[in-house]
């Protein structure tokens, strides 16, 4: 079926086929339908799949022919998590809608908010926002959500574990009660299904693949490695296989600037992208990776939603991610809208047990290939990886001995949240560190 078939305008699927789009993919099948009908979704789909077009193209397509919006006021609000999915579906907006009238601004924090109250003040059909700028920009006056007509949630999953839950409550709250809710997620977790059972009315629900499913065209693989080995394999494997365009993800912010340093110092190029970032540092470093100028881009989890590139052909877990649903959204970077990529994870002994997670929750196991040169140590012991790298957030604890020992040798840590207590839940999801999740990650 193609996108026309669908119902869509003819300025919108000429915009479509010049992007290089023909046949819809399955979110877009069921998705664009629902929406063009005018009822509350609640959609699931694989990171890479296509589920940004998949409420972008109907959302045009509604909202086109409509009356102009009042100064301050919006017709369509999206709200995304991080400023680089912000950016990403703002690009999606303007695309698809090039041969329509109508107009689309993103605002995010880290960057000067007298220019987006400027640009707001003359009314916007389309705001793609983050959820602490939009309240920024309500609390001063400069945006009315009175007249909202649709309203999306993208990346749900991850603005409800980044502790934006309170943000949204309260951008609701303002939002007239006639309205079409659009509820979209990489996964499916019970967290979402609440949210949406408060949000949505009657909604249509669509899921493409279960929540914890990989995309098969993804060659995944694990490369174990001694701890202090990892930065060396990784540049080796760089060099060696000649990898240009390489995504890693690193579990803290200070491992990602450490790591783009040694593999300059070797003759790789690499930056690295977080939260502490400025905005035009992130900006910059986002534009040189999608050009092919910037061989290596260094990520922490949060900073590389919505790093969109249709070809990416590697990514790299240098760190594995203490959540297991954080490695299906980290290997989704690759092999998006059918395209084929590889996933390497470099694993030491410290990491076994996220391993035996993962694969556990993605139900397959991981195929194995030791790196000659770099054969770990069979006899290396684990050590505790909050210990180790002081990540923050939802992170594998210390045993109780280990930690005493080291509060009576440490002074107290002047950031992040306090340790929990041993034996907490590795998946939980504690509301007293939402908040100083989201701080951290410099997501405003």
């Amino acid at each position: 079926m193609s996108f026309a078939e669908l119902g869509l305008a003819e300025p919108i699927v000429r915009a479509v086929t010049e992007h290089g789009y023909t046949q819809p993919t399955p979110i877009q099948l069921q998705a664009i339908p629902a929406v063009l009908k005018g009822g509350d979704l609640l959609a699931g789909a694989q990171t890479g799949t296509g589920k940004t077009a998949g409420f972008t193209l109907p959302m045009l397509q509604r909202l086109n022919g409509g009356k102009r919006p009042a100064p301050r006021h919006i017709r369509a609000l999206v709200l995304t998590p991080t400023r680089e999915l912000a950016a990403q579906v703002g690009e999606s907006v303007v695309c698809y809608g090039k041969y329509l009238k109508l107009s689309c601004e993103v605002v995010f924090g880290g960057v000067n908010i007298n220019p987006q109250i400027q640009k707001l003040s003359r009314g916007v059909d389309i705001l793609v926002a983050t959820p602490g700028r939009l309240l920024d920009l309500m609390q001063q006056g400069a945006v009315n959500l009175a007249a909202v007509e649709i309203l999306v949630l993208d990346e749900a999953d991850r603005m409800l574990d980044m502790g934006f839950i309170r943000d949204i409550r309260r951008v609701l709250a303002v939002l007239p009660p006639k309205r079409q809710n659009l509820l979209f997620s990489a996964t499916f977790a019970d967290e979402i299904k609440a949210l949406a059972d408060s949000l949505l009315n009657q909604p249509q629900m669509i899921e493409v693949a279960r929540r914890n499913s990989t995309v098969e065209v993804i060659t995944q693989k694990i490369h174990p490695v001694d701890r202090d080995k990892k930065h060396q394999l990784l540049a080796h494997l760089i060099t060696e296989y000649r990898w240009f365009q390489v995504l890693v993800f690193t579990r803290t912010k200070h491992g990602a600037n450490r790591l783009a340093e040694q593999l300059s110092k070797t003759g790789i190029s690499a930056m690295a992208i977080h939260g502490n970032k400025s905005q035009a540092a992130r900006t910059r470093a986002l534009a040189e990776f999608k050009s092919a100028k910037l061989q290596v881009l260094v990520a922490t989890d949060i900073a590389a939603r919505g790093i969109d590139i249709d070809h990416l052909p590697y990514v790299v877990n240098y760190d594995l991610p203490n959540v297991p649903e954080d490695y299906v959204h980290r290997i989704g970077r690759t092999g998006r809208a059918g395209a084929t990529g590889e996933a390497v994870s470099l694993v030491c002994v410290d990491e076994h047990g996220l391993l035996r997670d993962i694969e556990r929750f993605t139900k397959r196991d991981i195929p194995r290939e030791v790196i000659a040169g770099f054969e770990p140590d069979p006899n290396a012991k684990p050590q505790p990886i909050q210990l180790r790298s002081q990540p923050s957030g939802r992170r594998h604890q210390p045993p109780a001995k280990a930690k005493a020992k080291q509060n009576a040798s440490a002074q107290p840590a002047k950031r992040g949240p306090r340790p929990a207590a041993p034996g907490a839940a590795l998946l939980s999801r504690p509301a007293a560190n939402a908040h100083s999740r989201k701080v951290r990650s410099g997501e405003r």
